[in-house]
């Protein structure tokens, strides 16, 4: 149940919530790296157990670079790419790569904006040169964004507007960020997006979706001079643009806790959580954000954590629990709590008992064989990405288009065992404040 601040294309191929097999190596991947004339990134990871490639694109431009007044433009922009342009009009472009075999997606959350094709490998060139030419020519005739547009607003409605839970979200994230674009939603306030036109998409398209704001990651059957031969001849050729300066903004701390009391009737069960601000990745010190994402694993990660055992296996207070840290951002991260209690159980009780459980975490460090089978299930998953090539694709490219390096992400398992209980602890003092939160209740009729 944690919230999820990512906005897909509607449309799930099966690959995605397909279990991933047994790894069959832990070794590092080989990562090559080399920019291209016009300034694009490029990142090559070889894989030949199949004859097949993902390519991903990697464009440093997401929700917090929307314009004031356009909210969810980043996301509408996404949808846009499908498009077509004069050379691959309409739904060509999808057709094209259907028609040899390929996949297609793409998704947008704050900070940036990706698209991926899976495809054969002998077809990766036909891949690059449809990217270069929607990169260059894209259709973005009034006839188009008017279609995109109301496209986007039923997507909103679908998945946001008969969500309790989602519009729930939403009204956390708005009151967790005093300032900073991280509390618009990616897909835009519904009312900003009808106002989105044909001049916004063009300023957009021409200020961020150009080679020299990108980065090229393929994963697959495939070398470095495969990879330099097939962008020569399409993604090479595309010029580079003048790009805008993306904002840095500096959020203010917090003076006091916000509590949010929601009632739906459309709710189905009654649903506490808490959402802290907490560094990410990118903005924490050193080993901080390693050991929020520990933390959050101890708290509320499975069935093994003190959170289920305590308050759905011991005292029966809730049905469902969980604890997820999101650390994935150019800019702050968060950390989220929630409970959903049993019937009878009020919202009140399940708060006080999740608080029970947090305290102790700031008050003591966690036990040494608690941290360690948390630390070897947080490896494992990591471990188990590098089977899948969309999966490896995306720690990369997330890392990167973030800013950070291929060696943060090879190295993240040694800084997660290397953690220490101390760490955990600090982490706890530190950031399960609840200034720095938003705690949410959100009912059912008659709850």
């Amino acid at each position: 149940m944690p919230f999820s601040r990512t906005c897909f294309r509607l449309v799930a191929p099966a690959f995605l919530v397909a279990a991933l097999t047994a790894p069959t190596h832990a070794a590092d991947p080989i990562v090559t790296q080399f920019s291209l004339p016009n300034g694009m990134q490029v990142v090559v990871i070889p894989d030949h157990r199949a004859p097949v490639v993902t390519q991903m694109i990697w464009y440093r431009v997401g929700a917090m670079d929307d314009p004031a007044g356009h909210s969810g433009l980043a996301h509408f922009f996404e949808h846009m790419m499908f498009r077509g342009t004069k050379q691959v009009p309409g739904e060509g472009f999808s057709l094209a790569l259907s028609r040899n075999g390929g996949d297609t997606n793409a998704f947008t959350t704050e900070d940036y904006t990706a698209f991926y094709v899976q495809i054969a490998r002998d077809r990766l060139r036909l891949a690059m040169s449809l990217e270069a030419d929607r990169m260059q020519h894209l259709d973005l005739s009034d006839a188009n964004v008017r279609t995109e547009r109301d496209v986007v607003l039923e997507e909103r409605r679908m998945r946001i507007d008969n969500n309790p839970q989602s519009l729930a979200n939403e009204q956390v994230e708005a009151a967790l960020y005093l300032s900073h674009p991280y509390g618009r939603p990616v897909i835009g306030w519904p009312e900003e997006v009808g106002r989105l036109g044909r001049r916004e998409a063009q300023a957009f398209y021409e200020r961020h979706y150009a080679p020299n704001n990108a980065i090229l990651v393929i994963v697959g059957d495939v070398t470095p001079d495969d990879a330099r031969r097939a962008a020569a001849d399409t993604l090479a050729r595309v010029p580079p643009r003048p790009l805008e300066q993306r904002i840095q903004y500096a959020e203010p701390p917090r003076l006091g806790e916000t509590r949010l009391s929601i009632a739906r009737p459309d709710a189905q069960v009654p649903l506490f959580s808490r959402t802290y601000r907490a560094p990410s990745y990118l903005t924490a010190k050193s080993g901080q954000a390693e050991a929020l994402d520990l933390l959050a694993a101890m708290i509320g990660g499975d069935s093994n954590s003190m959170l289920y055992r305590r308050l759905v296996v011991e005292q029966k207070l809730a049905t469902d629990v969980g604890a997820s840290y999101d650390g994935d951002a150019r800019d702050s991260g968060e950390l989220t709590v929630y409970a959903v209690p049993r019937p009878g159980v009020s919202l009140e009780q399940a708060e006080r008992a999740v608080d029970a459980v947090l305290a102790p975490f700031a008050a003591a460090p966690p036990s040494a064989s608690d941290l360690a089978r948390v630390k070897t299930q947080l490896v494992a998953g990591e471990v188990y990405k590098r089977d899948s090539q969309l999966s490896l694709a995306t720690a990369y490219g997330q890392a990167l288009v973030n800013g950070l390096t291929v060696a943060d992400v090879q190295d993240w398992p040694r800084r997660i065992n290397a953690a220490t209980p101390q760490a955990v602890r600090d982490a706890a003092r530190e950031f399960l404040v609840r200034r720095e939160a938003v705690t949410l209740y959100l009912t059912p009729p008659h709850a």
